[in-house]
Order: C-alpha cells, then sequence, then structure tokens
C-alpha cells in the first residue's frame, strides 16, 4: 500500500513538473514571436510606404514577403506598422480599462451604497450590446484614435471589475484591514497600501486577458468604417481595402494582415492564461 501511494506521488509530481516545462516553453515561445515582432515593428517604422504603381498587384516572394497591393506598395511594411498602431491602442485601451476596473472594484468595498452603484454599472455595461456600445461612443468622441481609444477603454473594464469586486469584499474582512480602519484609514488610503498589492496578480492576468479583446475590437471597428481613419495603417484598414480585390486573386492582400492580426492576439491570450494558472492557488497544481 505504501509503495502504491510512493509511486502515485512520484507520477503526479512528475506529471506536474512536466505541465510546468510545458507551461515554461509555452511562455517562452509567445515572448520570441512578440521579440520578432517588436524587431520587425521597429524596422518597419523607419521604412517609409512607397507607391510604385510598376510593382503593383506582385503576389508574395523572395523580394516581397508579403506581396504588393494595387499600389505596390510592400504588404509586409504595412501590416508591421498596422499591427504596431493597433498593438498601442490595445495596450493603451487595456491599461486604462484595468485602471476603472481596479478604482471601481476598490469603491465597492467602502460601503453597501457603493457596491450597490458599482454592481449596478457592472451589470449595464454587462447587459449592453458589447460591439454595438463601443461604436456608439467612439462615434460620440468623432472616431480616429481618440476615439476608438476611449471607446475600447470604457467597454472592456466590467468583467474585470466583477473579479476585483470579489476580491476586495474578501479582503475587507481580513484582520489587518479591519486594523488599519480602527487606526482612522480611509479607504483610499486602505486601497491603495493594503489591497492593491493583494490585488497586482488580477490585475496583470486580467489587463493581459483584456489587451487581445481590445486588439480584435480596435481592427473590426476600424474595419467596419468607425474607427481609425482610412490614411492610417491600421490592419482594419488594411482589410477592408483587401475586400475588394479578393475576387480578383489577390488572397495575400487579406491572408497576411489576417493571420498576422490573429498570431499577436493568441500570444496574449497563451500568456495570460498562462499566468492565470500560475497564479491561482486552486489550479496551479492541476
Amino acid at each position: 500500500m505504501i509503495r502504491k501511494a510512493h509511486t502515485f506521488l512520484s507520477f503526479r509530481s512528475t506529471s506536474w513538473s512536466a505541465r510546468r516545462l510545458q507551461a515554461w516553453l509555452s511562455v517562452a515561445s509567445v515572448a520570441l514571436l512578440l521579440l520578432l515582432f517588436a524587431i520587425g515593428a521597429l524596422w518597419a517604422a523607419g521604412q517609409p510606404i512607397v507607391t510604385a504603381l510598376t510593382l503593383r498587384n506582385l503576389p508574395p516572394s523572395a523580394a516581397y514577403w508579403f506581396g504588393t497591393d494595387w499600389l505596390g506598395r510592400d504588404m509586409l511594411i504595412r501590416t508591421l506598422q498596422g499591427l504596431q498602431l493597433s498593438l498601442q491602442v490595445g495596450l493603451a485601451a487595456g491599461i486604462m480599462s484595468a485602471a476603472i476596473a481596479t478604482l471601481l472594484g476598490v469603491l465597492a468595498a467602502s460601503g453597501k451604497w457603493a457596491d450597490r452603484v458599482v454592481s449596478w454599472l457592472i451589470d449595464l455595461f454587462l447587459s449592453m450590446p458589447h460591439l454595438v456600445l463601443l461604436i456608439l461612443i467612439s462615434f460620440i468622441l468623432g472616431g480616429g484614435v481618440q476615439g476608438v481609444l476611449f471607446g475600447v477603454a470604457l467597454t472592456h473594464w466590467p468583467s474585470l471589475a466583477r473579479v476585483i469586486r470579489a476580491e476586495t469584499l474578501q479582503l475587507r474582512q481580513a484582520e489587518f484591514i479591519q486594523v488599519s480602519r480602527r487606526m482612522g484609514n480611509n479607504w483610499l488610503w486602505i486601497g491603495w497600501h493594503h489591497m492593491l498589492p493583494h490585488l497586482l496578480p488580477q490585475l496583470l492576468v486580467g489587463t493581459l486577458l483584456i489587451i487581445p479583446h481590445a486588439i480584435l475590437h480596435e481592427a473590426g471597428v476600424t474595419f467596419l468604417g468607425m474607427g481609425l481613419s482610412a490614411q492610417q495603417p491600421a490592419i482594419g484598414i488594411i482589410l477592408a481595402e483587401s475586400m475588394r480585390y479578393l475576387s480578383t486573386g489577390m488572397w495575400w492582400l487579406a491572408l497576411f494582415p489576417g493571420l498576422s492580426l490573429l498570431i499577436i492576439v493568441r500570444c496574449f491570450d497563451r500568456l495570460g492564461h498562462t499566468l492565470q494558472r500560475w497564479t491561482d492557488p486552486h489550479r496551479a497544481r492541476n
């Protein structure tokens, strides 16, 4: 019986070590892809988008990896610049959404009325059609980078705010929080000095999981013509323009930008879920 238990524990330890190694390899591969993208984005940022009508509609080749479009522009440079712009909007919107979620989540623990108001706001935003609300906010703010940025930021915080609210309500009953309250500290001071350090893992994971959604929604709104302007090299604009030429056989105009967007989004999503498994004590050894 003891031998069977020892064998089971050894097998479980080996299995957990294998899963841990797999997680590290996953994070390393994602980090490598993001590093390659960063290098490519820095290179593309210094490259001008040149119109050359003699080189238009060229399929992918050694000279033009992603081919050229109907104006002879290098699609590799356009794709990298568009991904860089989409990633900047996604990162900024994700950080803003995390800040809104943190503020409301901490305020929810300050009293019953504050918790009711925060819960009502969360339910209100979650009950609205996500994309419709994003388009409406972007349209009200005049579109462009500013409109899309605030539209994405103001529509992606409710899910994270619900998690932060649940954590803060549990922390509110902790002994060190009660002691700090008896010492006369207000909730903002307690939230900054006591609650925020405990919320950092959830905030980091939540921000990483918001970023891919923000990137996709920015590309979707721009694809519909209600986001960034046509003069900006955004992925949504590139994909929208390519739709007119797919019937002529120019498949590379949509394939490579769309595939690149999917890879970047998947990288952040995989990174966020891996970090979530590491920070969750109930799933760390599962």
